[in-house]
């Protein structure tokens, strides 16, 4: 198939996220000019959502594999059936097709998540497709890709714990795309677009939750923090929380105290502490209430 033009593809997608026009831009002229690409970032950062926008306006599909050690390059490329091989001996129709086979056949994006944390022969088995745009399998034959077939590659920069260093090989053959975390406003507007939250209390709420979600980030005994999800969750959480204790109000007393328990419930489990900080991480969060909910406004009252 041919490439839809990729200025009409540019709005459509930009209608999926919010904010992002750059990162798209950039993504979508990669893939476009037939390139395969590492998209660098942490998690929550709208990288499949950008890829699920560009495949679903290109009608190709997305296939998704997760880079870890068990990922070999039979899982990979496909094997033959065993069963059948026994009775029929080997033949391209008892041969199982891997997520690569697949994605070249149906000319999709082949999309490799902790792209790092994959062996490195593995990561070698792709280098033969992304440079030549085909593949030979033996007893098969040569696998040649449709022309929207993509390698699509994510790593997250900030967790080194059981990846890999990768190939100057496979550098070589991947353009890089850095994805960070977004401002605060446009925090703010994709937690209000995926919760969907209306009135005084939803609105309070979205405030405080990117602010406390955005907090675990600078906090320094917090090796990663949360992604915008923890906000998302927060705010799901805490309306629900003030539905089980009649709080209808910003303004009510117990207001604070909501947040906070949204928080260890939502956040706790997506932040990451530095191993030398002796803490946990109800008491990070704590801290980070209380600089929303207690130095905050002291250092504004007397204005």
């Amino acid at each position: 198939m041919n490439i839809p033009d990729i200025s009409e593809t540019r709005q459509r997608v930009a209608a999926h996220l919010v904010g992002r026009e750059r990162e798209i831009e950039l993504a979508l002229a990669a893939v476009a000019a037939n390139r395969d690409i590492l998209l660098e970032g942490p998690p929550g950062t709208s990288k499949t959502t950008i890829l699920k926008a560009i495949t679903a306006e290109w009608g190709i599909p997305l296939l998704f594999v997760e880079g870890n050690a068990d990922l070999t390059p039979a899982k990979l490329v496909g094997h033959h059936n065993p069963a059948r091989v026994l009775r029929e001996d080997y033949s391209d129709e008892n041969f199982v097709a891997g997520p690569l086979v697949e994605a070249m056949q149906r000319g999709g994006f082949l999309y490799i998540e902790e792209f790092n944390r994959a062996p490195e022969d593995t990561l070698n088995s792709l280098l033969t497709a992304m440079a030549d745009r085909a593949i030979a399998v033996p007893r098969v034959g040569t696998i040649t890709a449709l022309p929207t077939f993509r390698v699509i590659a994510s790593m997250n920069p900030y967790d080194n714990v059981g990846t890999t260093r990768l190939s100057t090989s496979v550098h070589d053959r991947l353009n890089r795309l850095v994805i960070d975390y977004q401002d605060e406003p446009a925090e703010r507007g994709i937690v209000t677009l995926r919760t969907q939250a209306t009135g005084d209390l939803a609105d309070q709420l979205v405030v405080d939750a990117v602010y406390v979600t955005r907090g675990t980030r600078r906090h320094p005994d917090i090796r990663q923090g949360s992604s915008v999800r923890g906000a998302i969750d927060c705010v799901l959480v805490a309306l629900q929380l003030s539905l089980l204790r009649n709080l209808r109000s910003p303004d009510d007393e117990g207001y604070p105290e909501l947040v906070y328990d949204a928080m260890t419930v939502s956040l706790s489990g997506r932040i990451h502490l530095d191993e030398a900080a002796g803490s946990t991480p109800e008491r990070v969060l704590r801290e980070i209430w209380e600089d929303r909910f207690v130095l905050d406004p002291a250092i504004a009252e007397p204005g």
